[in-house]
């Protein structure tokens, strides 16, 4: 098969429009499971992958992150391959005290775990870049994105900390992540001011479903502002992430869980609804119709995130990249619900 690749941003580079979320590998997902997948997502034409500093601290009470880097360090040194992908990481997103982090029951307490985040300080970020470059091996970062907007520090001293790391040849291209339009605004015309690199991605969450009315508080859904952002400042690249909402597409029962807070009412009903109408029209399942009509998207063009936990995870989402959709159910999947 052709991968397809489009443009990232105004960085003059072109990626796979499939990402591989490497964000459970090294923890979750075993070595050789992760190396499997690697390997034939590079074969296969993908060329786009991603991972930050601070996975995966969750899954491994004590554990400060860095599993997922030091796995992706690991099939570079093994594999010869570095040359042949466009590594994107984070920083800012990592926790500054693991013990105000886990609940009395054992998980992960994610309203506390907000408040510890280490943050995009110039001093910490560029001790995060070099942390990540050791493990993951490598001497350079495609794609540094700002893991966490924060607010607390000035933007300038985050641009300029992120300017100094390009300056050395230690990161390409800078992205941000889980953002307020406002905010990347701000930080653009910052950059633009004082010669500073410029974000060529945003890296949020976005699917097929729309966010609910009334979704207050979270700044990782992509909203109708922040798409007609994206379609006028064509020098950002829209990177989504949890696009196949942790299997929800597939399987019904998923459609009652957490993942599902930001979407959840009638019109998402109704989108589903449509979803398993046409995936039963041309055989494939809910996610890989929701694949191929992601990657259809054009204005603004969308790069697709999968995160799989499992190879039966990877191995489904495949079939999504040559599924022909006609224009039109496509129509009526782009119309479906409100």
């Amino acid at each position: 098969m052709t991968m397809r690749t489009i443009p990232l941003g105004s960085s003059g580079e072109s990626v796979s429009q499939l990402s591989l979320g490497c964000m459970l590998m090294g923890t979750l997902t075993d070595e050789a499971t992760s190396f499997g997948m690697l390997d034939d997502f590079v074969d296969k034409g993908g060329t786009f992958i991603d991972t930050a500093n601070a996975y995966c601290w969750w899954n491994n009470r004590g554990s400060h992150g860095g599993e997922s880097e030091a796995l992706i360090g690991r099939w570079f040194h093994r594999t010869g391959r570095r040359d042949d992908v466009f590594l994107a990481t984070k920083g800012s997103g990592l926790i500054d005290d693991l013990d105000a982090v886990w609940d009395a029951n054992g998980n992960p307490d994610w309203v506390a775990a907000r408040q510890h985040f280490d943050g995009a300080g110039g001093d910490n970020l560029r001790r995060s870049v070099d942390d990540s470059l050791q493990r993951l091996q490598t001497d350079h970062i495609d794609l540094y994105y700002v893991h966490v907007d924060d607010r607390s520090t000035p933007i300038e001293e985050t641009l300029q900390a992120l300017s100094e790391v390009v300056a050395a040849g230690k990161v390409r291209h800078i992205g941000w992540s889980n953002v307020r339009t406002w905010r990347l605004e701000r930080i653009r015309q910052l950059a633009v001011a004082n010669g500073w690199p410029v974000p060529v991605a945003v890296q949020q969450q976005h699917s097929y479903l729309r966010p609910r009315g009334g979704l207050e508080g979270n700044v990782s859904v992509v909203t109708d502002e922040q798409l007609d952002y994206l379609r006028a400042e064509r020098d950002m690249t829209l990177v989504a992430y949890s696009s196949l909402v942790k299997g929800a597409f597939d399987d019904p029962a998923k459609r009652d869980s957490g993942v599902m807070e930001p979407y959840r009412g009638p019109d998402s009903d109704a989108r589903f609804a449509e979803v398993d109408a046409i995936a039963g029209e041309v055989n494939a399942t809910g996610g890989q119709v929701v694949l191929a009509w992601l990657l259809a998207q054009c204005d603004p063009a969308v790069v697709a995130l999968i995160g799989p936990r499992t190879r039966e995870q990877y191995d489904s989402a495949w079939p999504g990249l040559t599924l022909e959709l006609s224009e039109e159910q496509l129509a009526r999947l782009t119309s479906a619900g409100r």
